[in-house]
């Protein structure tokens, strides 16, 4: 059977080839503890779960792709409280089924090889999305490197001023995944003026934006008075540890947002009522947030004392629910990610997510405190 060029050209996802490393070692009896993906395991805070089983009588029919108003609304004002960025509900939100799906068709709504738009910009090492919804799009990919020297932020300057002309959409992901950087806003305003000169989106996915430890890092949001076009993604998966209601949104310019709910329609919808209807209330309660970060930092405080201990330097920590890690001297990603996966403790090997993360492992904080210290006890003697 013929298949899609760029669908045969694909490597394996990379959590496909770490599920089949973690099957080999867990058909040997050993339990294991599973730093691998980001998919937080914690309980969604009960308010919402309410809201959502109260909401089931009253739904009706297939989701409009624009979303309930009062969904638009509760995005709009939490936007408004957390980054001071005014945003009309009607005009410039569009709720999403989760953030994955829409980020991987964005470049299907900006692509326009013919008007000389055919390049996307993406980083790495990275979550894959972006770069293989571009792919898919027919766009060519220009991957910038994320490197430990630059703070694992784009070198902007570093980018020929042909393929800014061609470019149709740059990618940006602050908080970080997997570096767990955050970029300043200085970046967003650099970014933001190359995009009004050069006519790019600039896209950015915040996902972790409240998965901070020291202070909240900035939005996309902020530069829109720049001038430039500015979509920026966000989702309550990691926010609220709402994984599986599949519920996040797309904030942007009007005419962004237009192209959106027009093309929108033809592949996905919002989420089912009764999910909108609990995110409602999720975007409009800070208590369950804070509550998570807590969480997440007294799980990360624990495994930074260990690799303290080891002598492994923690590249990456500031924000979102990764461990950015540097592995020994003389071990690859793969090989020491090998070495934790026989003593029970899995992690995702850099190399997985993008040629410049070799050199790293990343760890993901969701599995609970006292799996963190059953991992703990297991590392002391072998790191």
């Amino acid at each position: 059977m013929r298949l899609s060029p760029v669908l045969r050209a694909q490597a394996t996802y990379p959590f496909v080839r770490l599920d089949e490393a973690k099957r080999r070692v867990a058909k040997r009896g050993v339990t294991l503890v599973d730093f691998g993906m980001g998919d937080p395991r914690e309980r969604t805070d009960a308010r919402i779960e309410r809201a959502l089983v109260e909401a089931l009588p009253a739904t009706e029919g297939y989701p409009r792709a624009q979303g309930l108003p009062e969904l638009r609304e509760a995005i709009a004002a939490w936007c408004g409280r957390r980054f001071g960025a005014p945003l009309d509900p009607d005009a410039e939100i569009i709720p999403t089924y989760g953030s994955k799906e829409a980020i991987f068709s964005f470049a299907q709504v900006l692509l326009d090889p013919e008007g000389g738009k055919d390049v996307v910009v993406t980083t790495e090492p990275a979550y894959p999305v972006p770069e293989r919804g571009a792919e898919f799009a027919g766009a060519e990919v220009v991957r910038l490197p994320l490197l430990e020297e630059n703070a694992f932020l784009p070198d902007l300057d570093a980018v020929d001023s042909a393929v800014w002309a061609r470019a149709a959409l740059v990618w940006a992901n602050y908080p970080n995944n997997p570096t767990a950087a955050i970029a300043p806003l200085a970046f967003y305003e650099r970014l933001a003026a190359l995009a009004a000169e050069h006519d790019f989106v600039l896209a950015s996915d915040e996902a972790y934006s409240e998965l901070w430890f020291d202070e909240p890092p900035p939005s996309a949001l902020q530069v829109r008075e720049s001038g430039a076009r500015v979509a920026v993604f966000n989702s309550l998966s990691k926010r609220s540890s709402m994984t599986g209601y599949r519920s996040a949104f797309v904030a942007g310019d009007a005419e962004i947002v237009a192209a959106l709910k027009a093309f929108r329609p033809n592949v996905g919808t919002a989420p089912q009522e009764f999910v909108q209807r609990a995110s409602v209330v999720a975007w409009g309660d800070e208590e369950h947030v804070e509550r998570n970060r807590a969480l997440y930092g007294r799980k990360r405080t624990l495994l930074l004392g260990l690799f303290e201990r080891a002598g492994l330097r923690v590249a990456g920590s500031a924000a979102t629910m990764y461990l950015w890690v540097a592995t020994p001297d003389g071990e690859s990603s793969e090989t020491f990610a090998e070495r934790l996966l026989e003593a029970g403790v899995v992690v995702t090997p850099g190399s997985y997510l993008g040629p410049s993360g070799e050199g790293y492992v990343r760890l993901a904080l969701v599995p609970t405190e006292d799996e963190c210290a059953v991992a703990v006890a297991r590392l002391e003697g072998l790191l």
